[in-house]
């Protein structure tokens, strides 16, 4: 499964992981899923193969969490937590290894508990009130693709889209216009 997301270097200069992963132009990467495991693991590579972040999860856990780690494997950049509350499902990112609430990044909610599409809001650490979501995320998980927006906006940040290519079942394409 390959999926396409699409990214662009824009006005907005504030890092949300950190400064090191700021690129001033757009970026093409690919998900790819690593079937050599017992695990849920993915990598992600630019155009090249040049490896920018692995994701690790574990099949069998009492917490549904998974790591992204960088491009090494051996620094754990993010900590992503599934948390369960009434009416909504959420994800919630941190810093590291941590799950502290000081170190929370973002939390991603379902727009509703019961979707047919993908409706899902994305509110930064600092919006503590989330009225107003800071990111968007629409699509669609018959066409396996998405479109990130800024907050209520019509201004796309990414986009994930399903591309198929010979003997590549498993990889997602990613471009950003962050």
């Amino acid at each position: 499964m390959q999926k396409r997301v699409q990214s662009s270097a824009s006005n907005h200069h504030n890092s949300i992981i950190g400064p090191q992963y700021l690129v001033p132009h757009y970026l093409d990467l690919s998900i790819m899923r690593k079937v050599t495991t017992l695990t849920d693991n993915f990598i992600v590579t630019d155009i090249n193969g040049k490896i920018f972040f692995n994701l690790k999860s574990s099949l069998i856990s009492l917490h549904d969490h998974r790591l992204l780690l960088d491009a090494t494997g051996k620094s754990v950049v993010m900590t992503l937590r599934r948390k369960v509350m009434k009416g909504h499902d959420r994800w919630e990112a941190f810093r590291g290894e941590s799950t502290e609430v000081n170190d929370l990044i973002f939390s991603v909610k379902r727009s509703l508990m019961f979707q047919t599409k993908i409706k899902l809001d994305v509110f930064l650490a600092n919006n503590m009130k989330e009225d107003i979501s800071d990111f968007k995320v629409k699509g669609s998980w018959f066409e396996r693709s998405c479109v990130v927006y800024a907050g209520d906006s019509h201004n796309i940040v990414a986009q994930v889209s399903l591309t198929n290519e010979f003997m590549s079942c498993d990889k997602l394409h990613v471009f950003l216009c962050i």
